[in-house]
């Protein structure tokens, strides 16, 4: 363990400052909010907190359209209140990572409001421009991930811009060298402040086909799925050029590293296994220190990926088996992004996927609030604020409001996250779900993921050891965890029936939080139950 960097033993825990804890009463979450909440996350056991963006923002998509990377926003607090967080967040031994988004910049942040002034501005070629087609219309057929088309035609230069998300979002050029600069140079502002590292928001995304050509049409696309996968996108995600981005970027955190204290770098990376691992890049040209794998959420064409143990158990050994010698693994089970994981798999496996997520090898990233079971918020479709989803109304799961309702940390009004109505609104079954009535219930969920994340970091075989799959029954995932000093077995039953398990141990901890101590073969499995073993 010793030999291992920080990060490498890590657990993040993602915050979405919007919702995580409000402090001057105006229904939104902010930085100070963090803070007064960092004694919880200490206890909890995480070792760094990941933050969404907090930038100055119009917030057209909630903080990922900056107007300005070298600030807060005031709708979050300040620089001084930014640096208090980091300060105290240190002082807790918790490391501190936040989101850069260097794919777009908002339409109002001060190098679009000049490239778009004029064709012959120094900084028009700082984002992507293109003439209209023969008909007038947009350059080529790309289109952008919350629908419609992925070019905005600018009357007052009669050219088109590409925007991958919202118009409002326009996209760098990352073949003009003067961009990547100054992105870099705002990753050294914050890393100067002292920030521990950055989750890069859509990394394979940000250089495009140089040629832009057409995007071929997707055969499997059916009626019903997003607009955006009509298409298979060969020219606008990952490009070879992006890479060379992405070693730059690295290279900026290593100017910055020393042992003990190494700045981290996570890329978002919604990509097949043998493109993600490219993103670690190579011993001598690395790239991201973890690429997100996201393959316990959704499969390579965006489906949601079965709750069931053979389907889990093979996406495991996959990754694994595509990992280069150099690259550590990471998992994820939930994000801003995507359906929190107790609507996903029920109430019953929620605490079977935290123990799966805190016992595989390698960095695992918590989303707020999974520790206490949020579900997604009822968010009816005419309330949905997400412009995802407006854009998108056919598409029901488009909204992303749903998992991004307000941290449930009691049973007063609005759950104490807030004294007003909140942004969006507190999920009504607050009154039973919450952190104060789990933090009084020894067998909670919330105190099994505390239980997990100490036994986590006082293991060697599940900071670091190897991992291995091990003979289960159907309906059972078991693998083992290894160091020289100590072999683990981990079992999980998906299913709602009992199982019996060919192994002998000590049992360490069953996420029913009821059972420890020798078990003789067989060890009988309850319905939903999983178990964490050191065996003989």
């Amino acid at each position: 363990m010793q030999d291992l960097a920080w990060w490498q033993r890590a657990v993040v825990y993602q915050v979405y400052p919007r919702s995580f804890q409000d402090t001057n009463g105006d229904g939104v979450g902010d930085l100070p909010g963090v803070v007064r909440r960092l004694d919880y996350l200490a206890d909890l056991g995480v070792d760094a907190i990941w933050l969404s963006p907090f930038y100055p923002s119009p917030q057209e998509d909630f903080g990922y359209d900056v107007s300005d990377y070298c600030d807060v926003d005031p709708l979050f607090g300040t620089l001084a209140d930014f640096d208090r967080l980091l300060t105290e967040a240190h002082a807790r031994g918790l490391r501190v990572i936040i989101d850069l988004v260097p794919n777009h910049t908002s339409d109002r942040h001060p190098w679009f409001l000049e490239s778009r002034s004029s064709r012959t501005n120094p900084k028009r070629d700082w984002y992507v421009w293109r003439d209209p087609s023969p008909d007038g219309g947009p350059p080529n057929n790309w289109r952008s991930v919350f629908g419609g088309s992925a070019w905005t035609f600018d009357p007052s230069t009669g050219q088109y811009y590409l925007h991958h998300f919202l118009p409002q979002q326009p996209d760098l050029n990352y073949r003009n060298p003067e961009v990547l600069e100054a992105m870099l140079e705002v990753m050294r502002f914050w890393l100067r402040r002292g920030v521990d590292g950055f989750r890069v928001d859509v990394l394979p995304m940000l250089v495009e086909d140089a040629y832009f050509r057409d995007e071929p049409e997707n055969p499997r696309w059916r009626q019903g799925m997003p607009e955006y996968d009509r298409l298979l996108h060969i020219y606008t995600v990952d490009q070879p050029e992006t890479h060379a981005v992405a070693r730059r970027m690295r290279q900026v955190l290593e100017e910055f590293s020393a042992p003990g204290r190494e700045r981290v770098m996570i890329g978002e990376t919604y990509l097949p296994f043998d493109r993600l691992v490219r993103y670690y890049g190579t011993p001598e040209a690395p790239e991201a220190h973890l690429p997100f794998n996201f393959h316990l959420i959704e499969d390579d064409e965006g489906h949601p990926v079965p709750w069931d143990p053979d389907a889990v158990r093979r996406i495991v050994e996959a990754y694994e088996a595509a990992l280069p010698p150099w690259g550590w693994p990471n998992w994820v089970l939930g994000n801003h992004d995507r359906p929190r994981i107790a609507s996903r798999v029920g109430a019953p496996q929620t605490r079977v996927a935290a123990m799966l997520l805190l016992t595989l090898r390698g960095v695992p990233t918590w989303y707020y609030g999974d520790e206490i079971g949020m579900e997604n918020g009822p968010i009816p479709p005419e309330e949905c604020r997400d412009p995802a989803g407006r854009r998108q109304p056919e598409i029901p799961w488009a909204c992303r409001d749903p998992e991004r309702t307000p941290m449930q940390w009691d049973d007063s009004p609005y759950a104490g996250f807030s004294t007003v109505e909140p942004w969006l609104p507190v999920n009504p079954d607050y009154p039973h779900r919450n952190v104060r009535r789990q933090q009084g219930d020894p067998r909670s969920l919330l105190n099994l993921v505390r239980t997990l994340l100490r036994l986590r970091r006082d293991s060697a075989a599940l900071t670091g050891g190897g991992y291995a799959t091990a003979p289960a029954p159907n309906g059972v995932y078991a693998y083992t965890r290894s160091s020289p000093d100590e072999r683990l077995l981990v079992a999980l039953n998906f299913t709602a029936m009992p199982q019996l398990l060919e192994a002998s141990g000590d049992v360490l901890v069953s996420t029913h939080l009821d059972r420890t101590g020798a078990e003789r073969s067989p060890i009988a499995l309850r319905p939903d139950e999983g178990v964490l073993l050191r065996l003989p």
